[in-house]
């Protein structure tokens, strides 16, 4: 569970005085802000100084030896494989334990010496490779290549270049193949970015699993068939995982081998590109899942010891390998290893169009221990001092800096279960420069209330507090569960509420069970207050919206290669005889709501009510009044709320209140038990610490949205 945002135990023995304070102040131009917003982290002030100054020497480095970010995160423009304009090749690696680099492949038949590479500084090699005397190239699209690296002990190695561009398998083959990809007439993007959007809402997707046949989809299917309905779901965003190729499918993109390459096993770059670009032509954002947090340990066709040494990208010994994820850990102090990490951010903004980035596996970054193994309890000593691994920090400060250089509208978000205080607070402040970060505590709050707990034991202060419970002014990514919940070996929320009934009792032909009834109703109400209450974003992962009545299991060898559970039934929601429109219909208007309301990007809650006995919880945001009623049998005549919202004069408290969304209308697969034409008038009753309050009608299990219709909508 991530630890908590709000207000620190007491960090024993931590002290700052005034010069070092003074110090601090003056070399982060706008740490003053943020210790104005949290005045619990002056103490630490030295440690946001260092941080800020290591980056910005680090910045300044970049500026003095390689001309800028801009030039030095433009690696892939001559590192690996490139045609020149003489119709050769010019090849460039970093290999510094290599004794010697030769390319092979089928341009040369295999001959594993015939072109050496050239010896430079810093462990650099190049090549030039003359065109034909027809001057047309010796090594067309689509052609083979290898690179041979003999090691300081003579061995000799055969290595795929870490910037190559496509790899692919073919047939059985274990090992990835490099393939030189040079297209005639590559993909021209007919439609500009989206603007960046005021309120987040995320559809996590995975390519591969978007078919309802048991195969691995194209990007060619996810474009015609799923971008349309999400589209229609009203995501504003998507996040494609498992991209950056992988060469364990099963692995759901997180054991990377070729950080350049676009998973061939969904099809080429250029279709790809069309997806993206399609997004675009959507007004849909588009994000890439980044795993630069660690790598896979592949290495003939990963970069795992590339130039015969275990440290060439990666630290030396114990500290280069995470013990749990068995993978390899990045030397972010190393100078090349900058330059590939950076240029692999700009490769996927620039050639592929992506508008941002989550970035995966922070936490494990931002610790020398990983986080394994440590509670986060939110005391801020743990976020400080000599645990915190400062050259993957500075590493990450870089990557948001070149992001939000390069397209001020990008976005970024950490994968961080240990709640670091700014975190995601501006660069300029000594933060580590992100846009949002997912609050992972929410989906484990749900599941721990559906596995544990009886629907009235359910604690309403603490759904609240779980909900509420972020720092101020750095945005969360809200989720009731994302794809973590979705994988065999764990539950969605509809298998909670629901099981093995979803299979059996999900056609509106048969009579509501008790477990659908509540499966149903439960799954709405916990999506909208997460929606609403949660964070200044949300996210879904693909299928979850309507309750999809399967785990998600890749093929391995534990399920017999089978690909029945690596797939998606969007047909389900589909089928007017079937129960999951209801789900999905509601998660479209919910959505649709958010957008024409904005409460992501609204100031957080008000909450007023959250009653135990009783089982409600109220609370204004963006000008809208949510009630919800989590009671299992009691619903309420004329219950009283509390209400902040003005009327439409000055100091008037007679307002008019209509409901705008309600998880028991037919269309939801409610029981239809209220009159939406019904007006419910404010007066200027005191109640719950406002100003006045209204009677309303509430149902169990039933969440309402009311709108002040004597404000502008």
């Amino acid at each position: 569970m991530a630890a908590p945002a709000g207000p620190p135990a007491e960090a024993a023995g931590t002290e700052c005085s005034e010069e070092a304070l003074a110090a601090a102040l003056a070399d982060v131009p706008e740490l003053a802000r943020l210790l104005e917003t949290d005045p619990y982290l002056k103490p630490y002030a030295p440690d946001f100084q260092r941080r800020y100054k290591r980056f910005n020497q680090t910045l300044s480095s970049i500026g003095e030896n390689e001309g800028g970010i801009d030039r030095f995160s433009r690696g892939y423009e001559s590192f690996g494989v490139h045609r020149c304009a003489d119709g050769g090749l010019y090849c460039k690696e970093w290999a510094p334990g290599a004794e010697g680099v030769f390319l092979t492949g089928d341009f040369n038949d295999w001959n594993p010496f015939s072109h050496p590479y050239k010896k430079l500084e810093f462990g650099k090699w190049e090549l030039y490779i003359p065109p034909k005397q027809n001057r047309s190239v010796l090594v067309p699209h689509g052609s083979k290549l290898k690179l041979v690296i003999r090691s300081k002990s003579g061995e000799i190695l055969y290595r795929i270049s870490p910037w190559a561009k496509y790899v692919t398998r073919e047939g059985s083959n274990v090992n990835y193949d490099w393939i030189h990809w040079d297209p005639e007439y590559s993909y021209k993007f007919k439609h500009s970015k989206p603007k960046k959007p005021k309120g987040l809402r995320i559809y996590e997707s995975h390519v591969g699993i978007s078919s309802y046949e048991g195969k691995i989809a194209s990007y060619k299917h996810f474009t015609c068939n799923v971008l349309p309905r999400i589209k229609d779901l009203g995501y504003n965003c998507i996040q494609l995982m498992a991209i950056m190729e992988h060469a364990y499918y099963a692995s759901f993109g997180y054991q990377i081998t070729s950080f350049f390459a676009a998973s061939s096993r969904y099809g080429t770059p250029e279709e790809l590109k069309e997806l993206v670009d399609t997004a675009h032509s959507m007004g849909i954002t588009v994000l890439l899942d980044v795993v630069h947090s660690h790598a896979s340990k592949n290495s003939e066709d990963g970069l795992n010891m590339f130039d015969g040494t275990e440290s060439c990208y990666f630290h030396y010994g114990p500290r280069g390998t995470h013990i749990l994820w068995d993978s390899r850990l990045f030397a972010y102090a190393s100078w090349e290893v900058l330059r590939f990490l950076l240029s692999n951010i700009r490769w996927w903004l620039e050639e592929y169009g992506f508008d941002g980035f989550r970035f995966d596996g922070v936490t494990s970054m931002l610790y020398h221990h990983h986080g394994i193994g440590e509670n986060f309890s939110g005391n801020y000593h743990e976020y400080f001092g000599l645990q915190v691994d400062e050259d993957a920090l500075t590493y990450i400060m870089l990557a948001n800096h070149l992001v939000h250089t390069l397209y001020p509208d990008s976005i970024t978000i950490a994968e961080d279960v240990s709640g670091m205080p700014a975190l995601c607070s501006p660069i300029s402040q000594g933060g580590g420069g992100f846009d949002y970060r997912l609050a992972m505590a929410i989906p484990d709050k749900w599941i721990q209330l559906l596995k544990e707990y009886k629907d009235e034991d359910w604690n309403m202060g603490n759904i609240v507090y779980t909900l509420t419970n972020r720092r101020y002014l750095e945005k969360c990514i809200a989720y009731a569960e994302s794809h973590d919940q979705a994988l065999v070996g764990d539950k969605t929320l509809a298998f909670w509420l629901m099981d093995a009934e979803m299979y059996t009792n999900m056609s509106v032909l048969t009579p509501f069970t008790p477990v659908i009834d509540r499966g149903i109703q439960l799954h709405k109400m916990i999506r909208l207050i997460t929606h609403a209450l949660g964070g200044e974003g949300y996210l879904n992962f693909m299928g979850n919206e309507f309750g999809h009545p399967e785990w998600l299991d890749f093929p391995r060898k534990g399920n017999n290669e089978s690909y029945h559970y690596a797939r998606r039934q969007f047909h389900l929601t589909d089928d007017d005889l079937l129960r999951y429109k209801f789900l999905n219909n509601f998660d479209r208007d919910m959505n649709k709501l958010e957008e024409r309301c904005g409460w992501l990007s609204a100031p957080q809650a008000h909450v007023s009510e959250k009653h135990e006995d009783n089982k409600i919880i109220a609370f204004e945001r963006a000008s809208l009044l949510f009630i919800f009623n989590f009671h299992p049998s009691k619903s309420y005549t004329d219950y009283r709320v509390g209400t902040t919202l003005p009327g439409k004069y000055p100091f008037c408290y007679h307002c008019t209140y209509k409901i705008v969304l309600d998880s028991d209308a037919a269309e939801y697969g409610g029981h239809k038990r209220l009159d939406h034409n019904t007006e419910f008038f404010s007066e200027p009753f005191e109640h719950n610490n406002c100003p006045c309050s209204l009677l309303v009608y509430i149902p169990n299990r039933v969440a309402l949205i009311l709108r002040n219709v004597d404000l502008p909508s």
